[in-house]
């Protein structure tokens, strides 16, 4: 299975540069989150996630997955499907049972979140990894190795009195490691494999040169945008030449509504350094085209812009005065009056 897929992961994992190529892996992963207001009021969420697109959710009211895509079942049986409702039920009220019971003793401060992080991460180079994380109030407290759950930090408090306790469940940890070990990986190639089609969608993206507030006395802030583009790794730099320049800043690759990207990439320089600079973008699905925007060329359309409103203003003026003038040198009409 894995062997067929290698296609899809090039696809996937390529972001069209040799420097930012095959550094995302592909993960699938479940979380849960729980909010705990008080000691009678708990809020719990599941949802499951392919890199960054969520592929399932929860329903509070029935206790059912919800599958967000036609692909989302990936592989499952139903009745593997019926186990994993019943396992996340269970865990929905047994969490917060354990946690009250030793809030104060783990000196646990309401209100309080936690939230439970297990799935598998495909690797470019073909090997796939477990992990389970478990953290409060957004700070990691422990994660789950070979059946045992295991302090990530040094807390006597909270980390390690809340590992040796879960570590005493010796039923419900074999079937989390039976779940991470088999089912993820199962489930992520699975999952991979019926949405391909989805996920290897190639949309091209749209570059423009822009420029930002004025970073300093004789500077200049240059703005490359990039929008629309799928899937998401992608390469956009600031040139000169064949030479990347330093110094640039990036906005993080944010989702559009239509479940494409949008990347904004800065470039502060002297004003009088402009020369030569442009913008390249490289992305999977430009077949090797690269897209460049030259500074120059920014800035000369916007000058042609500019031209193009002045001229027929300057000529209307130029009409009105002559009208005026013409106007104004021209015998006033005769008035008829009535006879008496």
């Amino acid at each position: 299975m894995l062997f067929l897929l290698l296609p899809l992961l090039a696809v996937l994992l390529a972001a069209g540069d040799n420097e930012d190529a095959f550094q995302e892996e592909i993960s699938f992963k479940i979380i849960h989150s729980s909010s705990f207001y008080n000691r009678s009021w708990v809020k719990s969420r599941h949802s499951g996630w392919l890199g960054d697109l969520q592929t399932h959710g929860w329903d509070t009211n029935s206790g059912r997955i919800i599958f967000l895509h036609p692909w989302s079942k990936g592989n499952l049986s139903k009745e593997e499907i019926k186990d994993l409702e019943k396992s996340f039920r269970a865990f929905s009220i047994g969490l917060p049972h354990e946690l009250h019971r030793y809030a104060s003793q783990w000196q646990l401060k309401y209100p309080f979140e936690v939230q439970v992080t297990g799935g598998c991460e495909l690797h470019p180079g073909g090997s796939i990894e477990a992990f389970t994380q478990f953290a409060y109030q957004r700070s990691e407290l422990m994660y789950f190795q070979n059946n045992s759950w295991w302090p990530s930090v040094k807390d006597e408090i909270r980390a390690q009195p809340i590992s040796r306790r879960f570590n005493q469940y010796h039923i419900v940890n074999k079937i989390v490691q039976r779940m991470l070990s088999d089912t993820c990986p199962r489930f992520l190639l699975s999952i991979l494999d019926a949405g391909k089609a989805d996920l290897q969608r190639q949309v091209k993206p749209e570059a423009w040169l822009s420029t930002g507030p004025n970073p300093g006395p004789d500077h200049q802030m240059l703005v490359c945008h990039v929008s629309g583009f799928h899937p998401k790794p992608i390469s956009v730099k600031w040139m000169r030449d064949e030479h990347v320049q330093q110094g640039t800043q990036r906005s993080g690759i944010l989702p559009s509504a239509d479940r494409t990207w949008y990347l904004q990439v800065f470039l502060d320089v002297e004003a009088t350094e402009t020369s030569g600079l442009y913008c390249r973008v490289r992305h999977s699905s430009l077949g090797g085209q690269d897209i460049l925007l030259y500074l120059e060329h920014h800035q000369g359309s916007v000058g042609w812009i500019i031209l193009a409103v002045m001229v027929p203003l300057v000529l209307l003026t130029a009409l009105a005065f002559w009208l005026r003038k013409r106007w104004s040198h021209c015998e006033p009409p005769a008035i008829l009056l009535p006879l008496e």
